[in-house]
């Protein structure tokens, strides 16, 4: 299983908080998450197709070349911003 959150615009652009995923081999890596996600529809595509998308492997930050394993938890959300 694969646990994968949403925070803050990118959770409320796609109405969803989490998912649970089954594991699937073909996910060597975020990147391969980030396509099966797109791929859900052009609402998951265009929330999801940002180049200043952030993302974390179980609670620390990472890139899309981060590897996955069985059991994680992979989080995308937009850049932080303060002021």
């Amino acid at each position: 299983m694969l646990s994968v959150r949403f925070f803050a615009s990118l959770r409320e652009r796609l109405d969803c908080a989490a998912l649970t995923l089954d594991w699937q081999p073909e996910w060597a890596c975020i990147g391969d998450l980030h396509a099966a996600l797109m791929a859900r529809g052009p609402l998951w595509a265009e929330a999801l197709d940002k180049p200043d998308l952030r993302c974390a492997r179980n609670q620390q930050v990472a890139d899309l070349q981060a590897p996955l394993e069985d059991g994680d938890e992979v989080a995308f959300f937009p850049p932080v911003t303060g002021g």
